[in-house]
């Protein structure tokens, strides 16, 4: 029966101008005729929704309907041939209310694994520009009788009202790196929506009293923490990090507070502004690298069954090149695969206002489809020059499992910072009085200058001593070896190389010499963090002495050994408050941000010191002491100058600060010899003594 339907421009959607008549074929009980090619995924449109997916391969592609949480489907609509145009089949299906249905796909075609080819219609497949899925919407639930991923058609229809983007420059953040469920899923946190969007909502005035004005959102992308869930001596263990990918373009429904039926992502939208509205940037840490399918014994949901030869990088014989570790790798500078990354991008740009990225192994993004790294990368200059990314941050960790290590020379297009493990390294070895580290940590210091500065490279290093990798602040100086027994692999996981040092003491201890120690070690740690050029990250938690328990790889522990104990925060006030003082010590120094201009007072932008009054080139091998002097001059607010003393040594040392103008004088700011900070008071004269293992910061007014 032929019928016809007018179609028109829409607000939702990019839809055609032009008003015309199109005729409509009856399948399976729906009107439906072609759809928009353009438009990828389900998007609702007035009277229908329309459907678009791509294959190269396939041979057919059908439409599955269901009902709400039921696993078969109660329609099935196959692409008719003539609604396939190249390779993208697109169908409007009428009358279809978004709040009663979900959907999925079949795609068939040739079946040869050692082309890559994985085409079987007898399994469902989630749309791989879905929107929302169903079946993880409750934390640790498998989902019932066998079903499958489904996505949902989400309606967007949140108000932003007037809100603008903070923009805050890369020299001015300070970065707060956070799990959304740990970090408010312990009862200690106190509020109503513990481990949720709103839960980390609830705690916006905690961060704003801090002082950070950027939030890095460990993986929100759907995820499965189900994967690999096993009981280990007593003990549930879940995919808790996230780090491997369902669907790119969904957020993990399970750290909703309440259902949002076809509205998933309203929470983190809210989540959002209201942190832009506080002056807070919101970052989302995502994982291109791979995604949940693994290798050939993982799952089949998605990618391996549309073109898993396009979407994957597939050694010659068909297996899976695994440069992520954890069995896949994407084929991100295919254009297709290149194509959906951006899509991607744009999408959380436009839809969530994400202010930044931080891409997890970003140096794979850099690898050509048979695993080689590439010169200039596509991928990495589309999204470095995109225009609807032209204002969020792009943050590189750059290296990745397979040996890639880019760190300093990752293709930037001095648009991309990156994750300066260089300095996490370095600066751990001099703390903890490693010989030979002086000169590393005075570099790491002044913005890793010999990293970046030749390559004209601004703003690119992102400091950072700990993350979620690895130990917390207060384990560093606890623990000298790992101990993940816990997560079940006979403590073989997790990196052997964390250059901690437990004072004297593994593990905890009642010795309050060896406490006061631990403490003072965190905050020589965060003094120089904070006193670095770059951009600062810290770990969350790390403000009020939060500890793993010595496990540095805490991916699969959803318990108290990654949840944040908020008691601590009462218990340890005195290492927040210094946490809390030195964050705004740095944002009233501008100095610690950036070169202000050639100097001040007849000082250069940076100097370095030894124990005496005198610049100096460099340090030796045996020195434990180093001395940086910023200097620079404010239009509005005259002379900056700030000296920072480091003695990472293990006895006192006599040390003579650089003469100032007759006009000025030295007043001491911080010294982490002190359990409390006390206000500047003047120092008479230029000479101090630096305790051991301590570091005193001065400003000359």
């Amino acid at each position: 029966m032929l019928k016809t339907q007018v179609l028109q421009k829409v607000d939702q959607v990019s839809l055609p101008r032009t008003i015309h008549l199109v005729p409509l074929n009856n399948i399976a009980g729906f009107d439906v005729r072609p759809g928009f090619y353009e438009i990828n995924g389900a998007t609702a449109i007035p009277g229908g929704v329309n459907f678009t997916v791509h294959s190269k391969g396939a041979t057919s592609v059908e439409l599955l309907l269901f009902h709400r949480t039921e696993s078969e489907p109660f329609a099935v609509l196959p692409f008719p041939a003539h609604y396939r145009i190249g390779n993208v089949y697109s169908m409007i299906v009428f009358k279809l209310n978004i709040e009663e249905f979900e959907y999925a796909y079949r795609v068939d075609g040739p079946y040869d694994p050692e082309k890559g080819l994985l085409f079987d219609r007898s399994k469902y497949l989630l749309d791989p520009y879905a929107k929302a899925v169903t079946g993880q919407s409750q934390w640790g639930k498998t989902a019932p009788n066998g079903q499958h991923y489904k996505a949902r058609v989400v309606k967007d229809d949140f108000d932003w009202e007037d809100m603008h983007p903070p923009l805050i420059p890369m020299e001015d953040l300070i970065i707060y790196e956070l799990h959304v469920r740990g970090f408010t899923r312990h009862d200690s946190s106190g509020v109503a929506h513990p481990g949720t969007f709103a839960g980390l909502m609830e705690k916006l005035d905690y961060l704003e009293d801090l002082g950070v004005n950027a939030i890095e959102l460990m993986p929100i992308f759907e995820f499965d923490e189900m994967q690999d869930y096993r009981q280990h001596e007593g003990e549930t263990l879940y995919n808790y990090w996230g780090y491997s990918t369902v669907s790119f373009f969904a957020p993990n429904t399970s750290y909703t507070a309440s259902t949002e039926y076809n509205r998933e992502g309203n929470e983190l939208k809210q989540l959002i502004q209201e942190a832009n509205r506080r002056g807070i940037e919101v970052y989302l840490d995502v994982v291109f690298n791979h995604t949940a399918e693994g290798d050939r014994r993982g799952p089949f949901f998605s990618f391996k069954g549309f073109d898993n030869n396009i979407y994957y990088l597939l050694t010659p014989e068909g297996d899976y090149y695994n440069f992520s570790g954890c069995g896949n790798t994407l084929n991100c500078n295919h254009p297709i695969v290149h194509q959906m990354i951006l899509d991607c991008l744009r999408y959380w740009v436009t839809n969530y206002r994400v202010d930044g990225f931080r891409f997890d192994l970003a140096s794979i993004l850099g690898r050509n489809e048979d695993g080689s790294p590439m010169e200039k990368p596509p991928l990495l200059q589309s999204l470095a020059f995109d225009p609807i990314l032209g204002d969020v941050k792009l943050i590189a960790e750059a290296w990745d499992a397979g040996g890639l290590y880019q760190v300093g020379t990752f293709p930037a297009w001095n648009r991309w910072a990156e994750w300066n493990g260089r300095y996490r390294d370095d600066m751990r070895r001099y703390l903890k009085g490693d010989w030979g580290l002086a000169q590393a940590a005075a570099m790491r210091l002044i913005g890793s200058q010999d990293m970046y500065a030749s390559k004209g490279r601004k703003n690119a290093s992102v400091n950072f001593i700990t993350c979620h990798d690895g130990f917390t602040l207060w384990d560093l100086y606890s623990y000298n070896e790992k101990h993940n027994l816990k997560n079940g692999w006979n403590n073989t996981d997790g990196a052997n190389d964390n250059n901690s040092w437990n004072c004297g003491v593994e593990g905890e201890t009642a010795d309050p010499q060896i406490n006061a120690l631990r403490r003072r070690m965190g905050r020589n740690a965060f003094a120089l963090l904070m006193c670095s050029r770059g951009i600062p990250m810290f770990l969350a938690g790390d403000e009020f002495a939060n500890t793993q328990f010595g496990n540095n790889n805490a991916y699969c522990q959803d318990n108290l050994t990654s949840w944040l104990d908020w008691r601590q925060l009462e218990a340890n006030q005195d290492i927040f408050q210094f946490f809390r003082y030195m964050i705004h010590f740095r944002k009233a120094h501008r100095i610690l941000r950036s070169n202000l201009s050639s100097g001040a007072c007849g000082f250069p932008d940076v100097s370095f010191y030894g124990v005496t009054p005198h610049p100096r080139e460099a340090f030796n091998s045996d020195e434990h002491y180093i001395g940086v002097l910023f200097a620079g001059w404010e239009r509005l607010t005259g002379p900056q100058i700030v000296y920072v003393a480091s003695n990472a040594y293990w006895e006192p040392l006599q040390v003579q600060l650089p003469q100032l103008p007759s006009s000025m004088g030295w007043e001491l700011a911080a010294d982490t010899w002190e359990e409390k900070q006390l206000p500047l008071r003047p120092l008479a004269g230029s000479q101090f003594e630096i305790r051991p293992r301590s570091v005193m910061i001065f400003v000359g007014r």
